[in-house]
């Protein structure tokens, strides 16, 4: 998927400005990406939700530094899938501290568990950073890549045993990756 450039993102003056207008139009395009998956929720990212958790992270540390907004894009751009792939930020959404504690300790397995089921039946596994995985412990938030060669996926998923779950794609949430997906052609 194509990365957000430098170009695209607004000072932190007009960001302010245009923030209640630009909101609504970002938290849609969120919500046609996130799969709920049992405690999973896969949120997929494309270069509108990238964009603005970079000016978020812009407004909230007040960054007016190019090299600080730089670094930040990169990092941001990192969540992107590159081509025919698709970019998931993964949150373990456990409201309770001593259950979510004990399960990331027991998932550690979790990242190599996770798919994305085609059409065709065939289950894609992510690319993760194993940084994201202590030696006793998951953390709550894992960034993935699934190399889906341009297919929307029908159905998110995990098959780690004691968390064998799938959510199959709704038609809209299948059309919105479908456009992600083609914008990167």
């Amino acid at each position: 998927m194509r990365p957000v450039r430098r170009e695209e993102l607004l000072d932190l003056s007009t960001y302010e400005r245009s923030r209640a207008e630009l909101r609504p139009g970002v938290l849609e395009a969120k919500r046609r990406r996130r799969v709920h998956v049992g405690a999973l929720t896969f949120l997929f990212e494309n270069a509108a939700t990238v964009r603005y958790q970079v000016q978020e992270m812009i407004r909230a540390e007040r960054m007016t530094r190019e090299e600080d907004i730089r670094h930040e894009l990169e990092t941001y751009n990192e969540l992107l899938g590159g081509k025919g792939e698709l970019g998931v930020s993964l949150l373990i959404e456990i409201p309770d501290p001593a259950e979510r504690d004990r399960r990331l300790r027991e998932w550690l397995e979790l990242p190599r568990h996770l798919y994305l089921r085609l059409a065709d039946g065939r289950k894609i596994r992510p690319r993760f950073d194993p940084r994201q995985v202590g030696e006793d412990r998951l953390s709550s938030v894992q960034y993935l890549r699934f190399d889906v060669g341009g297919e929307a996926p029908v159905a998110a998923g995990a098959d780690l045993p004691g968390l064998t779950v799938e959510t199959a794609l709704e038609a809209e949430q299948r059309e919105a990756l479908r456009a992600d997906l083609a914008a990167d052609s």
